[in-house]
């Protein structure tokens, strides 16, 4: 591995689950808007409204509010959607004043396991160690409850 390498592998995160569902309906959860707006964003958070345009160069913009009341907007484009395979979209946070931080790249695969799926979500171009970190507390959380709300529908 080059120093390259490493420094890039230290800037990207993998997050995996099983999920006990079948990969049609994984899938789905992740692309209909409505189902989305249920279980996005880490446990305790709520969407307080969304815009999504599910296909390739389609857009989303998210508002979310934390358990203490603070809200947290991000927003990206979609750049594949490959049926029941694969998702990829940026992902940027959004300032109040419009401003967008550092765009990273998301890609979640959806692999089938008979009745169930593995969900392998991969962010990358973290800037620091640290902002990695961050995400990972909040796609894990995220993960936690996509998963929970799966079983429940």
């Amino acid at each position: 591995m080059s120093p390259t390498d490493s420094i890039a592998a230290d800037r990207e995160l993998t997050v995996s689950r099983v999920i006990d569902a079948p990969r049609a309906l994984v899938f789905n959860a992740w692309t209909d808007p409505e189902q989305i707006a249920r279980w996005w964003g880490p446990k305790g958070y709520t969407t307080v409204d969304y815009d999504m345009d599910i296909r390739p160069g389609g857009t989303y913009r998210f508002r979310m509010r934390s358990p203490e009341g603070v809200d947290h907007r991000k927003r990206g484009v979609y750049r594949e959607i490959v049926a029941p395979e694969r998702i990829v979209f940026t992902f940027a946070w959004e300032e109040p004043d419009g401003r967008l931080g550092r765009e990273l790249l998301v890609t979640v695969t959806f692999e089938p396991l008979g009745t169930q799926t593995r969900l392998t979500l991969r962010q990358s171009g973290f800037d620091t160690v640290e902002n990695r970190d961050s995400h990972v507390i909040g796609w894990t959380s995220c993960l936690e409850r996509f998963g929970e709300y799966m079983t429940a529908t």
